[in-house]
């Protein structure tokens, strides 16, 4: 075979061919770099998680149930970035100034435990920018969202098992809304940790999946017409966020008894319809990660619901205070 000649004739110099078998190689080396961080991407993300189903309440419930097993448990879930998955339940310091506080204070302030476990869910409670360069070092909304079901589900178990008569209040912000309102619809539908009738009330706040129509829930404060981000953001799918619609069916069974609060402009739960196109995917991922953050979002302790000037906080303090105040008295053994 003979050497190789440049343009004008001469032969190539046999270095000059290494280098750009070198630069060849380094070229597909990072290629394959790139490919193999994307395939990590991806795979540290994960995928949304549903739980698994749920065994149905046993037949029939005893006449008295331990000592130590409270009235009512009030089960809280905060909203992104207000918990931490190693948070104390039962005195959550995580976040000292998280939304949530501003009800389960009150009411622990008010009953004695023996009458209410207030157990605020502790978990992740990020939501990663899948775009973000260099990453943000943060969870994904699948995997924050699916560790925060799943833990609040296995709460509900181990109560209802351990305490048979024990009664509940469900309440949640933001990414928290999100997880009580899908544990609710479970409920509702006769698939979830614990009997329907022994619910006594559901409130969400800033709901990512709030939607409007029968067995929606009860808003509080004048009715909105947009509707959560993840409605309007139905179907898309990319690293960690699955936006998954609206709940099919609403809450079922608990439909009256479950309260929606939402302020006018917070995308997060007031999203004109089909306004974040999944078409547009960079430009809606951006408006929906910075909803999180907006000023709306942010001042529900300070959102006004009803014409004696009650916010968000104190309206869901006082509502579920009545429900605890009015619940049964199970005779304990």
């Amino acid at each position: 075979m003979s050497p190789r000649r440049d343009q004008y004739g001469a032969r190539r110099p046999a270095r000059r061919r290494g280098r750009l078998r070198v630069l060849g190689y380094a070229a597909a080396g990072c290629v394959l770099f790139v490919v193999a961080a994307v395939v990590a991407w991806y795979i540290a993300a994960g995928r949304l998680k549903p739980p698994g189903p749920t065994p149905p309440p046993g037949p029939g419930r005893p006449t008295a149930q331990p000592a130590d097993c409270p009235d009512v448990q009030m089960l809280v879930i905060p909203g992104t970035w207000e918990s931490s998955a190693t948070d104390d339940p039962h005195n959550p310091t995580a976040n000292p100034i998280s939304l949530m506080l501003g009800v389960s204070r009150p009411v622990q302030q008010q009953f004695p435990d023996q009458r209410v476990d207030v157990y605020t869910v502790p978990y992740v409670a990020q939501f990663s920018n899948p775009i973000a360069f260099p990453p943000d070092g943060q969870q994904s909304y699948n995997n924050s969202r699916s560790q925060g079901t799943q833990r609040a589900i296995d709460e509900l178990q181990q109560m209802s098992k351990h305490c048979p008569l024990t009664n509940y209040v469900l309440a949640g912000f933001s990414q928290g809304a999100v997880i009580a309102g899908d544990i609710a619809a479970r409920i509702g539908a006769g698939q979830g940790p614990v009997a329907a009738d022994q619910v006594l009330g559901v409130t969400l706040i800033a709901d990512g999946r709030r939607d409007v129509g029968p067995g929606q829930g009860n808003p509080v404060g004048a009715a909105l017409p947009g509707s959560g981000a993840e409605v309007s953001l139905r179907g898309l799918t990319v690293p960690g966020i699955t936006m998954t619609g609206p709940r099919p069916g609403g809450f079922g069974a608990l439909a009256d008894r479950t309260n929606t609060i939402c302020a006018p402009g917070d995308m997060i739960c007031d999203a004109p319809r089909q306004a974040l196109n999944p078409v547009n995917m960079i430009p809606s991922l951006n408006e929906l990660i910075h909803s999180a953050g907006n000023p709306v979002h942010a001042k529900y302790a300070s959102f006004v619901v009803d014409d004696n000037g009650t916010t968000a906080t104190q309206w869901t303090a006082q509502w579920a205070a009545g429900l605890i105040d009015g619940a049964p008295h199970p005779k304990h053994s």
